[in-house]
């Protein structure tokens, strides 16, 4: 039923950065506010900044589940991890086994890159992300504060799964 899909063209990226635009806005705006997911989908999430982010050796993928496009993820290769740097499910889909089966290809990635771990950051407020990382296998490894212009910071845990 969930089907992933190399986002590889504008098509894909303008229908990841509407999917950005309706996750980030209803799960990000009560931890961080408006102002700053304005920015960030500007910044991280618009299809000039995927174009750009993949030209940079980031990998994107789309889910779909009974082909409705319904979240994203992005992938860079690094020297002993995979870098998960985005994983988002639209909210009405979760359950309904897309996170599992993605988790699973992510791994299956790292596996085939011959990476010893997965390694994503999330914010400290990110409470239910957070647990669902931890019931995933993922350990926190520290603390990252970046300032991302504007005034805005992302205040994260490091997280890491050895695989």
């Amino acid at each position: 039923m969930t089907d992933i899909i190399v986002a590889n063209t504008m098509h894909y990226y303008s229908q990841i950065a509407r999917l950005a635009d309706v996750i980030w806005r209803e799960h990000y705006i009560p931890i961080i506010g408006k102002a700053q997911v304005d920015y960030m989908l500007d910044k991280y999430q618009s299809e000039t900044a995927i174009e750009k982010q993949i030209a940079e050796g980031y990998e994107y993928f789309m889910m779909t589940y009974k082909n409705i496009p319904v979240g994203y993820i992005s992938i860079k290769k690094e020297f002993e991890s995979l870098f998960l740097s985005k994983i988002y499910i639209l909210s009405s889909y979760r359950g309904k086994g897309v996170g599992k089966t993605t988790m699973s290809f992510i791994e299956k990635k790292a596996r085939n890159y011959q990476l010893k771990n997965i390694r994503l950051t999330v914010n400290i407020h990110n409470t239910n992300s957070i647990k669902a990382y931890e019931t995933l296998g993922f350990v926190k490894i520290g603390s990252l504060v970046t300032d991302i212009g504007h005034g805005f910071v992302m205040d994260d845990y490091e997280m890491e799964k050895t695989i």
